[in-house]
């Protein structure tokens, strides 16, 4: 069977993330539904992992891991950034830098829906081609 594992990870403090994470979690919920609707009928397995992550890892909060590659390394021209995060300085109490991407010359804090989708068909076309 063909596996689709998605992993999103993002800071988790007091039982509360920011609010890009929070934006970026309802998009990915979306879009695990969206592909398991899709794929699972064709017979891949989707999963979802929400990997809580505490602030001595905030470098890696919110990221989005499809088969254990990062998301902007499965869309062309993506990259990773950061630029400071308001949210998260409110839940920690000091300034942080959080990760954003940058595709098609725009700088995303939360990761919408259509890009996680975009790079989940790259996955699927990667095993099916492979």
């Amino acid at each position: 069977m063909k596996r689709l594992d998605i992993e999103w990870r993002h800071l988790l403090k007091g039982g509360r993330t920011c609010e890009r994470c929070s934006d970026t979690g309802e998009a990915v919920d979306a879009a695990y539904r969206a592909l398991a609707a899709e794929l699972e009928p064709r017979g891949w397995c989707v999963t979802l992992r929400k990997t809580p992550l505490t602030e001595e890892d905030i470098a890696e909060s919110n990221t989005i891991l499809l088969n254990g590659q990062p998301l902007e390394l499965l869309l062309p021209g993506a990259h990773s950034a950061s630029n400071c995060c308001a949210s998260c300085g409110d839940l920690l109490g000091m300034p942080v830098m959080c990760r954003t991407i940058v595709h098609g010359g725009r700088m995303y804090e939360a990761i919408p829906r259509a890009l996680i989708i975009e790079a989940a068909h790259r996955i699927v076309q990667q095993t099916l081609a492979g």
